[in-house]
């Protein structure tokens, strides 16, 4: 008898590690639900990161810089020009190579960065899913001010938009509060928008009652799907199989030192620290973030990478060299360290894939967000979700070593807002397990898709 056709999703992300694993993470999820596919990543990505996925097959399309990436292009905006032109051919040249194979393309699911992707899709006349990687918030931010009801430059904070707190200037996404900076990347995010309203679905990664007001706002307008959190399934449901971690890494990890390091440490006492991998932060910020984790007198384990170590002074690298109570790594495991019960604080950068990590696991936070949609996370995590401090910067430009000890002793705290952080990283904690879990509402409306699309590609 012939196999009964499972149906076939292209998923096309933006290439950038913290767009290809959400999106490779769904992915793992669907085929757990029966279905079949394809991450389609750029040639400069395949050939350097060596994706490792058994579930989700791998092909390449072509962003015009194969042999470079990013760095072959002349500007964010050359580099964006080359990829629609080079990424509409290559896509649509993928879709037909599968057309003539035994299990052609039924839906095209691509992130929200790159609209073109729905008008390749909708010219071979398939299902399209666009994808959403950053928080219902931000995304509904930047609908506000594509659409013009967010009135730019923003001349009169506070902020007042349906289903989100009152905001300051400094609340909203970098790219509108200092308007004007990152030309480029700001037409991309406002872009998302330009024919989402042609998608057959629209996918949000995060989940339902964790922006409840939010989703259900925007939704009067732009229907939007909650399915996350998309981290390995192992630290949620754990109902996917063989998924403990997402099989896309930019650096060498040696995972066994950190953990092996943590082990010895009693439970809640490490500060957690990492900047993500695309942030940068001066000299005279990392040596008063040197001196600032040294004081708090706790442990702290910093991801520092390479290129950055040499802006830490010789006399703390000393300090760390000849005691416990400090680690040093160039990249670590993050999800495992998170998960640690040594682990009683999270110092980031507020990038939504740290963030939700950290909420998804019960981890309350510091917060250094330093561009894109960092300082807004970081609103919503201090004042919103109530599971962290955001530190104050000085009139310098710099957060000073007081400002760092004084809000890690805070979150580390037993009492007060110490407590109630760690409370309620615990209840976000529970709800997002809840959500992609049998019946949980990122559950329901996955099984809805699936549906949905098995029964396309059976007419």
């Amino acid at each position: 008898m012939e196999r009964e056709k499972r149906a076939h999703i292209l998923a096309i992300p933006y290439p950038s590690q913290g767009h290809i694993n959400p999106m490779l993470q769904f992915c793992k999820r669907l085929v757990s639900k029966g279905l079949k596919t394809t991450l389609a990543i750029t040639t400069f990505i395949s050939n350097s990161m060596k994706p490792v996925s058994d579930a989700v097959a791998i092909d390449t399309i072509s962003d015009g810089c194969d042999a470079a990436g990013f760095l072959q292009a002349h500007s964010v905006h050359d580099y964006l020009n080359r990829f629609q032109v080079s990424g509409s051919k290559t896509l649509a040249d993928l879709i037909e190579k599968y057309k003539n194979a035994d299990s052609p393309v039924d839906c095209v699911m691509y992130d929200s960065f790159m609209p073109w992707a729905l008008d390749v899709a909708k010219s071979h006349g398939l299902f399209a899913a666009c994808f959403f990687t950053q928080a219902c918030a931000v995304n509904y931010v930047y609908y506000c001010a594509h659409h013009g009801m967010l009135e730019l430059p923003v001349t009169s904070p506070p902020v007042r938009i349906p289903g989100l707190p009152p905001m300051e200037l400094r609340d909203m996404p970098s790219f509108i509060y200092a308007h004007g900076s990152y030309p480029a990347y700001f037409e991309l995010v406002l872009h998302q928008f330009l024919n989402v309203d042609k998608a057959d679905c629209v996918f949000v990664n995060t989940f339902y009652k964790l922006e409840a007001q939010v989703v259900d706002t925007m939704s009067k307008m732009s229907p939007v799907i909650t399915i996350g959190p998309t981290i390995p399934s192992l630290y949620l449901d754990n109902r996917v199989k063989n998924d403990s971690e997402y099989g896309i890494n930019l650096y060498h990890m040696d995972q066994s030192k950190s953990i092996d390091w943590l082990k010895t440490k009693p439970e809640g006492s490490v500060v957690y620290v990492a900047f993500g991998s695309m942030a940068s932060v001066d000299q005279t910020q990392m040596e008063e973030l040197a001196w600032g984790f040294k004081n708090t007198n706790t442990y702290f384990l910093w991801v520092v990478r390479d290129s950055e170590l040499q802006k830490l002074p010789e006399d703390f690298l000393g300090y760390v060299g000849a005691t416990d109570k400090a680690l040093i790594v160039n990249w670590s495991p993050q999800l495992k360290v998170l998960s640690s019960k040594a682990v009683g604080c999270f110092f980031t950068h507020g990038g939504w894939n740290s963030t939700i990590e950290a909420l998804s696991l019960g981890v309350p936070m510091v917060v250094m967000p330093q561009w894109t949609d960092q300082t807004m996370n970081a609103k919503l995590i201090e004042d919103v979700w109530k599971v962290g401090k955001r530190v104050r910067v000085g009139e310098d430009g710099v957060v000073s070593r007081g400002e760092i000890e004084g809000c890690v002793r805070e979150v580390l705290g037993e009492g007060g807002k110490g407590k109630e952080m760690k409370e309620n990283a615990m209840k976000w904690g529970h709800l997002a397990k809840e959500a992609v879990s049998e019946g949980g509402t990122s559950d329901k409306v996955i099984d809805e898709f699936v549906s949905t699309l098995t029964s396309l590609s059976h007419v």
